[in-house]
């Protein structure tokens, strides 16, 4: 299976999912003008994935600083599929990054954690920058 790589642009997030290494990485700012389209391809990557996945631990890094709410349901049925994952047997952590100064992406995180039950969520507030 070959890497899915979406560049960043000043409206949607980096996507880097590398099946070899079992890193999915979601890194920027998401609120493209249509976040179905642009997540589409996300979703069917990550179903894909999924079906073919063994025993290998996956770890998912989600980092956003800014997402508006069509991108936070996009969000939402990303960790759904993850939880579905989970619930297969599949091994996967996600790890919620966060600026500590930036409460509402803790409180974001805490919300996507609660509604992820039996997923394996961590909130990691990450160092400050110099």
């Amino acid at each position: 299976m070959q890497e899915l790589i979406i560049d960043a642009t000043k409206s949607s997030p980096r996507i880097h999912f590398d099946p070899v290494r079992h890193v999915l990485e979601i890194r920027g700012e998401s609120y493209p003008e249509n976040a179905t389209k642009f997540y589409t391809p996300v979703f069917a990557w990550l179903s894909e994935y999924l079906a073919g996945l063994g025993e290998e631990p996956v770890t998912v890094n989600v980092s956003i600083s800014y997402f508006n709410s069509s991108s936070s349901k996009a969000l939402m049925n990303l960790f759904d599929q993850f939880e579905e994952g989970c619930r297969s047997g599949r091994r996967i952590t996600v790890n919620w990054y966060y600026d500590p100064e930036n409460e509402t992406a803790l409180e974001c995180g805490e919300e996507f954690k609660e509604d992820s039950c039996d997923l394996p969520f961590h909130l990691v507030a990450r160092p400050e920058q110099p």
